[in-house]
């Protein structure tokens, strides 16, 4: 009776002991997720702090200093009273592109000299400068039309499918489509701006028709 007392007390002290062990086991398994949570937060924040917007404020200031100096440099060539400036270095500065659309604007000619004032000019040659601009996007609507026929033997309808569309309805073409996601995730532009930018061009697009285009076209895309 003795002995079965002790092995009882024996088993019964393994297993606090046991429990024991578990329990720390266990406080360290969090403790450890506690800490990797936190270097990860630490992680995340030295990226943010390198290529997040202290970056971004910085290439920003940067902006500003070359803007300033640039008109600086406009306000000295515009004043004859100021000696001319070190010129900036342009080497950089390449060639528009070939394949770029060229419009040919030819000022008007003199019809007679300057000096003497005779009218028999001969034109030696010419000199060009090029000038970079832009054509504002511009909106159009496009008709899909699907002529119905009917057969004057059998009086049966028939009509060609419908086309396919990006999202339900095709209310939205695919380039569309396309440059708003494109500003959405590649130049982290929001919808509300987006919106914006379509109402001063005439467009009424409010952000909750862009949001379902932008859900829509997700849905696309993972199929």
């Amino acid at each position: 009776m003795t002995a079965l007392r002790a092995a009882l007390t024996a088993a019964e002290a393994r297993a606090r002991a046991a429990e024991t062990r578990a329990t720390d086991a266990e406080a360290r398994t969090v403790s450890a997720e506690a800490q990797i949570a936190h270097l990860k937060h630490l992680v995340a924040r030295m990226r943010q702090d390198r290529f997040g917007a202290s970056s971004e404020r910085g290439r920003r200031l940067l902006e500003e200093l070359e803007t300033t100096q640039a008109e600086g440099a406009s306000e000295n060539a515009a004043d004859p009273t100021v000696g001319a400036t070190a010129p900036r270095n342009n080497r950089g500065r390449q060639p528009l592109p070939a394949d770029l659309p060229r419009e040919r604007v030819v000022l008007l000619a003199p019809t007679q000299c300057p000096c003497c004032g005779w009218t028999r000019l001969s034109k030696l040659g010419e000199g060009i400068t090029e000038t970079l601009e832009v054509i504002p996007r511009q909106f159009k609507t496009i008709q899909t039309v699907r002529e119905k026929f009917t057969c004057r033997d059998c009086e049966s309808i028939t009509q060609p499918p419908a086309p396919f569309y990006p999202i339900s309805r095709g209310r939205a073409g695919p380039k569309l489509l396309a440059g708003i996601l494109c500003d959405k995730y590649l130049l982290h532009l929001p919808l509300n701006r987006q919106s914006d930018a379509f109402a001063r061009e005439g467009i009424d697009l409010d952000t909750s028709t862009l949001a379902d285009w932008e859900g829509a076209c997700t849905a696309t895309l993972a199929l």
